[in-house]
């Protein structure tokens, strides 16, 4: 393992910042595998966005009310994970946010008050995953209700990183991390032999680090109020949106979930931050080979039962 060098590469794939490390003796060699990587995201996005019209997730946005669309077996396997994690949280995490408008939230300066609740459950009127009618044996998405939108924001990255670790493993590379903007995957060890040192940001100070976790072939995402969030009256709004209200979650700074997929650690991380400390840490407690850190609006951490933390 001596011989082998990181080799790193950092670029903005569906929006978001991904940061490919490998260990390889050959640095060209290397980067070709990263390069596999980088198209496979680039595949991925390509179905999942909402920001191309053609996509197969526009279509199935386009078509809501009005007809079912026929997609590929990977976005209608996806669809249907999702549709299992919102099942478990019981709403708290669901694909058919798209349904909240822009218009209703836009966490920026001019953001100076909070929606009327009234205005905001008119719009959540339309975000119900049970109103996804999928039929396994055409391949079809159907959205019962005109209106109705899908996005992938909660599980997209987490899927891309788990993908991108597959095809870097494919081609033969033992060690390594794909980051897709803090939702991050690890296989193998450092140069050194030692399991990976990852660090988890501090919500208060993003460039401090409130504590650190050795790991291997494990994945991990924070879904933190820190990243994107307005202060109305002195308190602070996150950008992570309650599904059964419309308004923004408060309680939470952060949760962190680490388990061996990234896909399940992307998903689970913001429903925990909506269910609240008693009730996420109640239902990550009976999850097998899940762990998790929440750190409260009072900087109070609470973790689930099958975890050591190291703090700084």
């Amino acid at each position: 393992m001596h011989d082998q060098q990181a080799h790193q590469k950092v670029l903005k794939l569906m929006g978001n910042c991904f940061t490919f490390t490998v260990l390889a003796h050959d640095e060209s060699w290397a980067y070709k595998c990263i390069d596999a990587a980088v198209n496979e995201i680039q595949r991925i996005e390509n179905l999942l966005t909402t920001f191309n019209d053609t996509s197969q997730t526009s279509l199935i946005n386009r078509y809501a009310g009005i007809m079912p669309v026929e997609v590929d077996r990977e976005v209608y396997n996806i669809i249907e994970r999702s549709l299992k994690i919102s099942t478990l949280t019981q709403g708290a995490f669901d694909i058919t946010y798209g349904s909240v408008d822009k218009s209703l939230w836009n966490f920026d300066k001019t953001m100076t008050t909070l929606p009327d609740p009234a205005v905001a459950k008119q719009y959540v009127r339309l975000i119900n995953y049970r109103n996804i009618l999928l039929d396994s044996e055409n391949c079809t998405v159907f959205l019962k209700e005109k209106g109705m939108r899908i996005g992938f924001g909660g599980i997209g990255k987490g899927y891309a990183a788990e993908r991108g670790k597959y095809v870097l493993k494919q081609g033969g590379i033992k060690s390594g991390i794909v980051n897709a903007a803090g939702d991050l995957t690890t296989w193998g060890r450092q140069l050194n032999g030692r399991p990976w040192t990852i660090g988890i940001a501090d919500p208060n100070s993003q460039n401090e680090l409130f504590s650190y976790l050795d790991i291997t072939d494990m994945s991990i995402a924070t879904s933190g109020n820190y990243e994107k969030f307005v202060m109305i009256d002195g308190k602070r709004y996150s950008h992570t949106i309650d599904p059964k209200t419309g308004l923004p979650v408060s309680g939470i700074k952060s949760t962190t979930i680490i388990c061996a997929n990234a896909e399940i650690a992307d998903a689970l991380a913001t429903p925990v931050t909506v269910m609240g400390v008693n009730v996420g840490l109640d239902m990550v407690n009976q999850m097998n080979g899940i762990a998790c850190i929440i750190i409260d609006d009072n900087d109070k951490v609470f973790t689930s039962q099958n975890i050591n933390l190291i703090q700084r």
